[in-house]
């Protein structure tokens, strides 16, 4: 693996880039909805507030715009009688999965090591 430095110019560009991705992901829902769109395709506003159980609107509302801001989501209003707004992933978003993957594989590692100290 590429060693990360500070010092230079690629290593600056570097720690920014993690930084960037961190950020897009951070929080306590977004890698949530991310994968539940992932696995279920579009979903409504209604739907996931019901999958991602303990989520208020109001951060369900934030965390959407900031996902739609950021390019991983689309937002669409449907034409209905009340009208709905559904979501969905875009092609861009799709490469986080691989990362969310590989975050819950260390995840569940790392839970195994700490059980085995307590």
């Amino acid at each position: 693996m590429e060693e990360l430095r500070c010092e230079s110019k690629p290593g600056i560009d570097k720690q920014l880039a993690l930084k960037d991705a961190l950020e897009l992901l951070s929080g306590k829902w977004k890698v949530c909805i991310l994968t539940n769109l992932y696995h279920s395709g579009t979903l409504r506003f209604k739907d996931i507030i019901e999958i991602s159980k303990g989520i208020t609107p109001k951060v369900l509302s934030k965390e959407l715009q900031q996902l739609e801001e950021n390019l991983l989501i689309t937002r669409t209003v449907n034409n209905t009688k009340p009208v709905t707004v559904s979501y969905a992933l875009t092609h861009y978003a799709i490469e986080t999965q691989p990362v969310i993957k590989a975050l819950i594989e260390f995840g569940l590692k790392h839970r195994a090591e700490i059980k085995k100290i307590f």
